[in-house]
């Protein structure tokens, strides 16, 4: 089994997640479909404490004896303030 890593960045919690948290979690006490706006907003996930999950395009790296990954900072949005790095079996 291979293990695969990703990278996401997120954006801090601001009123509009906070709104859209509320309606995600009613949704789900009531065991109501969550509406396509908010479940787009949270990228088909439970609303994360870290905020809104970005992606981060990121690139695999290899030499002789290492392999990992690569980010170029440029193209890490301006607002994203916690990068995490999943791996994943």
């Amino acid at each position: 089994m291979g293990m695969s890593t990703f990278v996401y960045g997120f954006k801090p919690p601001d009123e509009k997640w906070a709104r859209m948290k509320q309606i995600y979690e009613a949704c789900k006490r009531e065991d109501i479909e969550i509406p396509d706006k908010v479940d787009d907003y949270f990228n088909g996930n439970e609303p994360d404490p870290a905020g809104v999950r970005v992606d981060i395009p990121a690139e695999g790296w290899r030499d002789e004896n290492s392999e990992g990954i690569e980010i170029e900072v440029e193209k890490i949005p301006k607002d994203v303030k916690i990068i995490r790095f999943v791996n994943s079996w």
